[in-house]
């Protein structure tokens, strides 16, 4: 699956739900994926957390195959900036 199709799968997922503040998914050469203003996007920018991971560790994110917490410890994936949220997107994701 294609960076676009990820952030269009994400953009549907949220159902028009309303999420406070900004995400990146920062999947290096890959590209990036920008939570922000109730859409996903491809397009980079600031954001007020950033997740740093692979593609591949993108995709078991959001499929629930990969838990954050475990992700976090074993090294597959970063955060940084503001991890409260973090912690909302786990909400809406759910």
């Amino acid at each position: 699956m294609t960076l676009e199709e990820t952030a269009a799968r994400i953009t549907r997922g949220l159902g028009g739900r309303a999420f406070s503040g900004s995400m990146k998914f920062d999947c290096g050469a890959d590209g990036v994926i920008v939570l922000a203003d109730g859409a996903a996007t491809t397009t980079d920018r600031d954001a007020d957390c950033t997740i740093a991971l692979s593609r591949e560790n993108l995709g078991k994110l959001l499929s629930g195959k990969l838990n954050p917490m475990t992700g976090v410890v074993t090294g597959k994936m970063k955060v940084s900036g503001d991890l409260a949220v973090a912690m909302r997107l786990s909400k809406l994701l759910a």
